[in-house]
Order: C-alpha cells, then structure tokens, then sequence
C-alpha cells in the first residue's frame, strides 16, 4: 500500500518508513557528512553545533485544557498556539525541499495498556536509526494496522527556527503542543530532543491515569523481585542498574502502574565518555552493527574510537536496542518494586553508604533530587558543588513535582515498598581530602538490600538528616558506614554538614507550600 505523509502537508513522494539498518546505513554514509562505520559495526555520526538537549528552547503550548496542570516556570515555558504553527509550516515547508525523507512508526511503553503510538518524520538516516532504536518496533502484523499516530514528531533539526518569532531565543525550538498531539523540532540536531521529548508526552499523561512516569533504571531479580534506582548523571545509575544476578528492564524511563513497573522506551542510551570493556563490559559490547555512535573521534584509518577523547563534546553517546545487552528482560516489565534506591555522589562526604528511609523521608528526597559534582577551576582549585533536580529528572517533569511525589508515595504505601538512600561518592573526609567509595562496596551494600540482610541489623541514627544507618553490611567495613567516624577532622565535617543541611533547606524553600508538614519535616534540620 502506498505510504504518504499528505495529510500533513507533505509532498514528498520518496519515503522510508521504518527502513532496514543496512539501508539506514548506506544513506547516512552517502549522504550525511561525517558518518562512518565504527571498527565494532556502528554508526558514528555528528549531531552537528548542538551536542546536547537545549532545555531553554523547549515550549509548551498553553492551552486552556492542560494549562492548569502543568507547572509553569523555568523548566516548562509557554508558547502560543500561533507560534507553534508558524513553527510547524517551518518544517513542513523544509520537508517539502527534500528528495526523500524517513519515518519511524514505533510504540512508547512495553504495556500495552498505556503505550503510545508515536510518529517520527525525520530528514536524516541516523535521526531514524537512533529512534529505531529507542522506541519499540512494531512486528508487521503491527505495522499494517498502525492506523493513526497519538504522537507525531516533525524533525525539521537540520532547518532553523526564525530568531524574530514571538518567544523565539535562538535559531533553536523544541515546540510541544499537548492538544495537537505534535512535537515540532528546529535548529538542533542533537536526537536526544526526541527521546527525551517523548518522554516529556509520558510525564504529562500517565498521571493522569494514575500512573508514575520515572526518571530511573529498573531491574529484577530471579524471585521476580523488583528494584528501581533513581539518580542523575555520575552517580552509577546505568553501571549499578547493570548487575550480573539480576535483569535488565531499563536504564532510563519507566512507569509504574496498578500492575507494576514498564520500561517506556526499546533501548538504552548510555554515556560514551571513557568507555572501557574492564569497567562497563555490558555496554561496551553493546556497540556494535546497529548501534548509533554519537560525536565521537576515531581513528580514521582503523576506525577505533577513541572514548578518552571529548574535544567534540564530552556528551558522546551510544545508542542501541536493549536486546543489545545479554542480562535483559523482554518484554520490558515486572511487578511492583520491593526496593526504590536514591542515588547519590556526594562529594561533600557527609551522606552515608546507605540508609533506609521513611516514606515521608523518600518523598522528600525524591522532590530534592540531590547530588554533587566536582567542578574545576584553571588553577586546578576543586570543591563540590550541590544540584538539585526534582524528581531526578526536573527538566522532564510537566506537573509540580508534589503530583509525582504523591504518586509515588502512594504507590509504595500499597505495595509495601521499601526506600534506599545511597552515596556513590565520597567517604573519610571531602573531595580533595576523602576518597570516593569503591564500587565493589556499593555493589555489596545493593546485594544486601536484595538479600534483606538489613533486617534486625542495629541502625545508628544520624542526627541532622534523621537518617537510619545499618551498622553492619556483609563485605563492607563497618567503619565506613557512619561517616562522621571516617573524618579525622571532626570539627570540619560539622562545619561542612552544616553547609549541606542548608544547601537542602535553600532548595527546598521554593516546594514547601505544595507540599505537606509530613513532608516538610522529613528533610534535614540545623542543630
């Protein structure tokens, strides 16, 4: 049957619609600049100027039918209807230039009581192959009764946006409208726009049928038991979600439903930076023939890839299908989570290995999102810096994030779920003078969550947090537990858990009048 795209306005007649990876292949190496083949099989390709998502191009459409529930600010920013428009005549008549152009229609959800039906139109092979394989394929059966999209995306990345539209800042715009159903990209070419604003569709709507969208990795056990680990970026959420004895339901987007948990996406979308089979094995044998290798360098002779190097950008990525990864769950679902594990690197040393938190503790942390990160100076002077991002994932978040962290305390009231606070980062003293913990002791401290060897373990409570620290965990030295007793300097680590607690009493300030006293008196206090 012919396929046409002429309800949208669009002419062209050479399209290919969820093409082969060989064909993807042979376009992007005819016909982008840059592409290559890997010396393992992949695709390298350049996304161009933008090498990274550009959150403050993002628009949301305000219409008087969603307007009331998304949260307003300097995450969601508005566009009017007419802007949109303009914007997506913008691509359309880009579209119209083109010689042929690439469609994916693929789903959103591995349930399919909520997955979505979502429509790329693209103008680039390695824009097509990349959400190949992020979204799940659909077999033929499926394809020939796809019907109508519930989502399209209108890629136009390769075109600018006009700077002089109304709410235009750049040459660059990432345009959602909720009531269309459309997602309209210009001026970047970076493919995580895409994912990341499919996702965004995914926040807006599962809570309003009583699901939670997450920002996490999921995994499971041999019992079928389920553990969903948050964190943001360098605190070990891909590499600790990847365990040995455990399966892969996902490493980024889930949702939590009245049946239990569903990856939203068919792939993974892993950090290339100082990749190394030694340190991450799973994904470095993961990129190979149908694999989208993103602003690397290579050698141009053997076609090596130097993962060391980030003068391109240190934002390389690689994406691939998750039956790329040997240890996976498919389909990607699983019951109801027994654990849910916060990650953190805090390089301020003040946090613990691990502590088991009260619901009203996990909501609060939860809404916090906290890590730290080094950041360098040119004298080479280096302290930690504190970030917070709501929910683990503000940036995706449409509602306020009380709306998700009322979910999700629900959720684990009726399932009996238990919560986790875990430091990857920095124990004996802070960054500079401590060191960070090592990996084998977190794996260690996840095992024995899994194994339930906390249960009637004493717990030594911490006094400004309130959290509760096991004293003992089978593998791990029990005087790294309490970090107060790995500090030689006493007197500094007071003074440096001080500024912690009021780095989280800042941040949460602009929160506490959505949320409740519970809530509110679950975060830290000064003494």
């Amino acid at each position: 049957m012919d396929f046409n795209l002429r309800q949208y306005g669009i002419e062209v007649a050479n399209i290919l619609r969820n093409g082969e990876r060989s064909v993807l292949y042979e376009s992007a190496i005819r016909l982008e600049q840059g592409s290559a083949i890997s010396s393992t099989g992949a695709l390298m390709c350049y996304s161009g100027k933008r090498t990274g998502r550009s959150p403050k191009d993002k628009r949301i459409v305000r219409h008087k039918k969603s307007e009331m529930n998304i949260d307003w600010g300097a995450v969601n920013f508005e566009m009017d209807e007419h802007t949109f428009m303009v914007n997506r005549e913008r691509a359309i008549d880009y579209f119209n230039t083109r010689n042929h152009l690439y469609v994916v229609d693929a789903f959103a959800g591995w349930d399919p009581k909520y997955r979505l039906k979502i429509r790329i139109i693209c103008t680039r092979a390695y824009h097509a192959l990349f959400m190949e394989n992020m979204l799940i394929m659909p077999s033929l059966e499926e394809l020939a009764s796809f019907g109508e999209p519930d989502y399209v995306v209108f890629n136009g990345g390769s075109f600018p946006a006009n700077s002089f539209t109304t709410t235009m800042t750049s040459k660059t715009s990432i345009g959602l409208s909720l009531e269309r159903k459309e997602m309209v990209i210009l001026g970047t070419e970076y493919a995580g726009e895409m994912k990341k604003g499919i996702f965004s569709i995914m926040n807006y709507l599962m809570p309003l049928e009583n699901v939670l969208p997450m920002h996490c990795s999921a995994n499971v056990g041999e019992s079928g038991d389920v553990t969903v680990l948050f964190g943001l970026s360098g605190t070990g959420k891909t590499t600790l979600s990847a365990d040995p004895k455990r399966k892969l339901i996902g490493d980024d987007e889930h949702c939590w439903t009245d049946d239990g948990v569903f990856n939203i996406e068919g792939g993974c979308y892993a950090k290339a930076i100082d990749l190394s089979e030694e340190h991450e094995p799973d994904i470095f044998r993961a990129i190979r023939y149908g694999t989208v290798l993103e602003n690397v360098v290579f050698d141009p002779q053997t076609r090596i890839v130097d993962y060391t190097d980030t003068s391109i950008t240190q934002n390389t990525r690689a994406s691939y299908p998750i039956g790329f990864i040997e240890n996976t769950q498919i389909p990607c679902l699983a019951g109801h989570p027994n654990h849910i594990i916060f990650l953190t690197c805090d390089a301020f040393g003040v946090l613990p290995p691990v502590a088991r938190l009260t619901p009203e503790q996990a909501s609060y942390h939860f809404i916090s999102g906290y890590t730290a990160k080094v950041a360098g100076t040119e004298m080479g002077v280096q302290e930690p810096s504190a970030t917070f991002s709501a929910c683990f994932g503000a940036a995706f978040m449409m509602w306020h994030p009380n709306e998700y962290a009322k979910l999700l305390a629900t959720k684990m009231k009726e399932h009996n779920t238990q919560a986790w606070l875990v430091n990857t980062g920095w124990i004996g003293g802070d960054y500079g003078t401590g060191t960070r913990i090592k990996l084998k002791y977190t794996r260690g401290i996840l095992d024995a969550i899994h194994r339930g060897d906390f249960e009637g373990v004493p717990n030594h409570v911490e006094e400004n947090f309130g959290l509760s620290i096991p004293t003992t965990c089978p593998g791990v030295p029990s005087e790294i537990l309490i970090p107060e007793n790995t500090w030689s300097d006493k007197a500094r680590f007071r003074k440096i858990k001080d500024k912690l607690v009021q780095l989280f009493i800042d941040n949460f300030a602009k929160f506490e009048s959505k949320v409740s006293p519970e809530i509110r008196g679950a975060g830290p206090k000064k003494h």
